[in-house]
This record gives structure tokens, sequence and C-alpha cells, in this order.
């Protein structure tokens, strides 16, 4: 049975991670080399990397910091904002990224997630779905959460697998940063309506928010729980484990 995973998120802003609730009201938390190697060395089993203005700013993901952190990190690192063309696609893969993270492009160019994931392979291409629910549907959000798209969560999540894309990161706007736990309606769907992984986002308080989580899907975002050191990495996965799901421990080499 495929290992459920544990992802701390370090969303970036100016170089520093910062975090916010419902996308706005952001604070300070630290410096991503540091906090990377941290969560690296504490079990995580991935790490997700957000330049969360790139888009809005209409520039490029600061490549220095991505490097930075790929030069410290042993885990997967997938690596997402202003991401414009394949070439950026490429740049951040050669700075260390082992995946990349589509959102705004994937919108507004579907057909580039079909070209990608051909020249880069599947593996690499994660389609992020910033989703609020409103006028009794899950739309989807671009712009780091600030336009409104008319498409709905579900068809544009078919409609990405279907061109390619190897895996979803779906965050709920309506919990994220409240701590209230995952929105698990919107994870029921969409694990009802593809076939490729799914990491939840948006709304871990808890541990068993997060076992709530993974009894539907395949991975977990975390980010305020951790960064303001309430729980664990390992913690969580115990807790997890205990709830009988199957996750991967660090062992320590002994001579």
């Amino acid at each position: 049975m495929l290992k459920r995973r544990i992802i701390p998120c370090l969303d970036v802003k100016d170089g520093r991670v910062v975090k916010g609730i419902e996308f706005v009201a952001l604070r300070d938390i630290g410096d991503p080399v540091e906090i990377a190697k941290y969560y690296d060395a504490s079990g995580a089993d991935e790490l997700v990397f957000l330049d969360i203005t790139a888009s809005t700013e209409r520039r490029q993901t600061m490549l220095d910091v991505v490097s930075a952190v790929a030069r410290k990190v042993f885990i997967p690192l997938t690596v997402g904002g202003g991401i414009r063309s394949l070439e950026d696609i490429s740049s951040l893969l050669k700075a260390g990224a082992d995946k990349v993270s589509l959102n705004t492009l994937a919108v507004e160019s579907p057909d580039l997630i079909k070209r990608a994931a051909e020249r880069f392979g599947s593996q690499c291409i994660v389609i992020a779905i910033d989703v609020k629910f409103e006028d009794d549907d899950y739309f989807v959000y671009t712009y780091g959460g600030k336009n409104r798209t008319e498409l709905r969560a579900v068809d544009w999540a078919k409609q990405v697998a279907a061109l390619g894309a190897g895996e979803l990161l779906v965050t709920s706007m309506n919990q994220d940063g409240k701590q209230s736990g995952y929105d698990l309606r919107i994870l029921d769907l969409l694990r009802d309506a593809v076939d490729i992984p799914i990491i939840a986002s948006g709304g871990a308080g808890n541990a068993n928010h997060v076992v709530d989580a993974l009894e539907k899907v395949d991975a977990a975002l975390l980010a305020s729980i951790l960064h303001d050191r309430k729980t664990t990495v390992e913690e969580v996965k115990h807790v997890c484990s205990e709830h009988n799901l199957p996750m991967r421990f660090v062992t320590t080499q002994t001579d």
C-alpha cells in the first residue's frame, strides 16, 4: 500500500516564509532555507515552495531561493508561483525542483499542461487548484486567490487529469489558515472525479484533521500548525499510523 505523505508548505513572499488566513493577513515566519532544512530533518515526505505573489506581480519565481532550498534538502521539492512558460518550468527543474505546481498558467493556457507533461513527464506536473465554495459550488481562483474564474473545481480537475497532470494540490480558500479542519466535501468530490493523487491543503489544526483528510486522499499539506510548532511532522505521522494509515518514518542508522 502506498504511504500517505505529510508535506510542509512554505508560502514565500519577498524571500521570507509567510502565513495568512484566507490568503490575506500575512505574517512573517522566517528564512525559507532554514525552515526547509528543519522539515527535511524532521521526517517530512516532501516540501512545497510557493512564491505566492509571483503571479500577481507578473514575475518569475525566485530561482535563487529555490536553488538555495534545493541544495539543503534531500526530499522531493515542488515549486510554484509565477510560472508562465515551458522555459520557466525547465529553469525551475534545473534549479533543483523535482516538480512544478501550476495554477494561473494552467487555467489561462490549458494546452500547456499537455505539452509540459509530454516534455517533462506527468510526474513533474502538479496542478494547484485554489477553490472557494460560493454560489452553491466550488469555483477555481487564480493569481494567488485574487481572481475568481467561472471554472467549477470538479470539471477543472477532470480536464487537467485528462491533459496529463500527475497530481492535484487542492487548497480550500474558505478553510485556509483557520485550523478548523480540511474541507472534506471537496476532497470527496475530487476523489470520485479523478484517479491521480490528490494533496489536501487548507485548514489543518491538529493531527486528527490530517487523519480525516488522509482517509480520503493521498497527501496532506500543512503550514500553520507546523510553523507555529503546535505539533511536529513526526507527531502527526504517529497519530495517522495509530489510525492505520501507512506512513514513512525516518529511521536512525547506527554503526
